[in-house]
């Protein structure tokens, strides 16, 4: 029985300590999504942090290390530089570095990227019949990261039911945790 122990906890709460758990759970994902915005405004990037998802850049960085992007229109992209990326069609961005700069007379820049790892570049990834990437493609570019931080995102992924176990475990501490 002391594996269930947590459910005698919440039938011993009366109704206003459960609604206050529950509304201290509401306020714990709000701030989190506040956060996020809020850092998508001062880092003027769609997703300000990135999981590494596969080993393309190894050494510079690894499965699981977590990237934190800035994207300023004002800073030029440089040769070199590590730029993460979308492509038309594909849901997932993918972090590679800027291997060749294409400036046109208008002023417009293109780009080729290639992962640290990988022998070709990167236009076998992108769009068909696309051979640059343009400003427009760009997520955002890493400033810094925590290395094999974001593992267990890849974990949850990789197996959902540990991922909803997780979530559970959050969920009920939450709820169960009075102070």
């Amino acid at each position: 029985m002391g594996n269930f122990d947590f459910l005698d906890d919440v039938r011993r709460m009366n109704k206003r300590q459960l609604f206050y758990q529950v509304l201290n759970f509401g306020m714990i994902v709000s701030s989190a999504l506040m956060i996020w915005k809020g850092l998508m405004v001062v880092t003027s990037s769609e997703s300000p942090i990135v999981v590494v998802l596969s080993g393309s850049m190894e050494p510079a960085f690894h499965r699981g290390d977590l990237l934190f992007l800035t994207n300023h229109q004002s800073d030029p992209i440089r040769v070199g530089e590590i730029v993460v990326f979308k492509i038309e069609g594909r849901e997932i961005p993918i972090v590679h570095r800027v291997l060749r700069l294409h400036e046109k007379e208008d002023g417009k820049i293109k780009f080729l990227t290639k992962g640290d790892n990988n022998s070709v570049d990167d236009r076998g990834l992108y769009a068909p019949g696309q051979l640059w990437l343009e400003r427009k493609d760009v997520v955002g570019r890493a400033r810094g990261f925590v290395p094999y931080v974001g593992i267990v995102t890849i974990l949850m992924n990789d197996y959902p039911k540990f991922k909803y176990l997780v979530l559970l475990g959050l969920g009920l501490f939450v709820l169960i945790h009075r102070e």
